[in-house]
């Protein structure tokens, strides 16, 4: 029930636990307003791409409910417009309740609901707040529970993100790391391991290898992302579809392909996925992966560019700001050090998933809320990092030729070449002497005259000792 006069700064809105004032210009209601008082937790909001996938929910709703009959055409094209209002960002700002907030997301549930319901009115020629015309839980809300929308809102939300916001970007990555696979295909370096010298590789393969990483992440992140095309939608409250309409559960699915272009489909049980929050924690733990796999890189590329003069130098990065309030002309690897700090916070986010999906109890797992606002959050600065990252930092780095083929002359690690020729216990010999006396291993090699000129160059071919085994062809067996 609303009361207002006209003129007033607030109106009254009651409900079974009494009532209160509502500011008069707002659109949601006295659900949102007693959230808001209730939970004043962070200052953080759901993700718009939430707000977006409630409102085509309510939207398909409408629609189906109308054309089985249970809404008016005059009300149904009511909430449909609201709807499709909200979808293009109008009232953002009515959209208030805290990411931290009543289980389940009720709360944010019916923030979406009033303000629907309100603009709804609003276009019949009503007021904000007049339930009479459109209610927000017995028309918006209709045949619809908080317990089956918001799973399949976090469904949406997830996957439209991870297709035009991360997935792009992850693209653009793999490519710009190929193209520099390619440009320094012929920069000699020395390999490392244990941080040690190793036997030597090309620059370019180093790339390439990185390259092939995130295009096992990008396959990964799409495998998990369809594991969410399944909705529970019409569901309703316990996954048995109380209150429900035969046929409207495939006429909100209908819907919402329609909307979203994605190739939606029911889930085969209801209850599981009400009670299992499984399809998210495959998403984020693949977007973990991806957060491993990003850090492990840039860790690489700060290594190979440490210096410039002091460290290993072997490649430059961008400089896109001044790296020292104290010391003048120092160039940090800012971008890469950003991205291992989104690295860090998506890791951190993916155990908050993981602890909120392990929470489920019986029927239903009222942690979502904290789970949909980890996974928007993990999406977004993922792919904003992604898209500087690639732009800012990985399209520029230039490699010192120079530097990486002295550091393969010297390395300690070109005595494994000499292995198949003298034995491995001469080899070892051979590399302590060259530790010991400052030496190369081909100095050592002409000193101790063993083999020819030629030979040396034979062993010792960085060329060909950098270059990958081509794999073996596998013989056909012949009748």
């Amino acid at each position: 029930m609303v009361t207002a006069k006209k003129g007033n700064r607030f109106r009254v809105e009651r409900d079974f636990l009494g009532a209160r004032r509502v500011p008069a210009d707002a659109y949601y209601g006295i659900e949102t307003v007693r959230a808001i008082g209730n939970f004043p937790i962070s200052g953080l909001r759901a993700h718009p791409s939430m707000v977006r996938a409630m409102a085509m929910i309510k939207k398909a709703g409408a629609v189906a409910n109308r054309d089985l009959g249970r809404l008016s055409r005059k009300m149904a094209g009511a909430i449909v417009r609201a709807c499709e209002e909200v979808i293009r960002g109008r009232l953002a700002d009515q959209f208030a309740v805290d990411v931290f907030q009543m289980g389940a997301g009720t709360s944010f549930h019916m923030n979406v609901n009033e303000v629907i319901a309100s603009r709804a009115a609003e276009i019949l020629g009503g007021r904000k707040g007049d339930h009479h015309l459109v209610h927000p839980n017995d028309h918006v809300n209709l045949g619809q529970s908080t317990n089956d929308v918001y799973p399949t809102a976090m469904r949406l939300a997830c996957r439209l993100m991870l297709d035009s916001h991360l997935l792009p970007g992850l693209d653009r990555l793999e490519r710009t790391l190929r193209e520099k696979g390619r440009e320094f295909e012929n920069v000699v370096k020395s390999g490392r391991t244990h941080l040690q010298d190793a036997a030597p590789v090309k620059l370019g393969h180093e790339f390439r290898a990185y390259a092939s990483a995130v295009a096992k992440c990008r396959q990964g992140i799409s495998w998990a992302g369809d594991r969410l095309l399944a909705l529970g939608i019409g569901g309703s409250a316990v996954g048995t579809g109380v209150n429900t309409t035969p046929g409207y559960r495939e006429a909100v699915i209908a819907g919402l392909a329609a909307q979203t272009c994605l190739r939606l489909r029911p889930a085969a049980d209801l209850q599981e996925s009400m009670q299992s929050l499984r399809p998210f924690v495959e998403v984020s733990a693949s977007l973990r992966t991806l957060a491993v796999e990003l850090t492990r890189i840039a860790n690489d590329l700060r290594l190979l560019g440490s210096g410039p003069r002091t460290g290993l130098g072997e490649i430059a990065v961008p400089a896109v700001a001044p790296g020292s309030s104290i010391m003048p002309g120092k160039v940090n690897p800012s971008m890469l050090e950003m991205a291992n700090m989104v690295g860090y916070q998506v890791m951190g986010c993916d155990q908050a998933v993981a602890a909120a999906a392990q929470a489920g109890q019986l029927e239903l797992n009222v942690m979502m809320p904290v789970v949909a606002f980890n996974l928007g959050f993990m999406i977004e600065i993922l792919g904003n990092a992604l898209r500087e990252l690639t732009r800012r930092c990985i399209a520029g780095i230039t490699a010192n030729a120079d530097r990486c083929r002295e550091y393969a002359e010297k390395s300690l690690g070109l005595a494994t070449a000499t292995s198949p020729r003298i034995g491995y216990a001469c080899a070892s010999e051979l590399a302590r002497e060259a530790g010991k006396r400052g030496l190369t291993i081909r100095e050592i090699l002409e000193e101790k005259g063993d083999f020819s000129p030629a030979e040396i160059r034979d062993i010792l071919d960085l060329e060909k000792l950098s270059e990958p085994v081509a794999p073996r062809r596998k013989r056909r067996n012949l009748p």
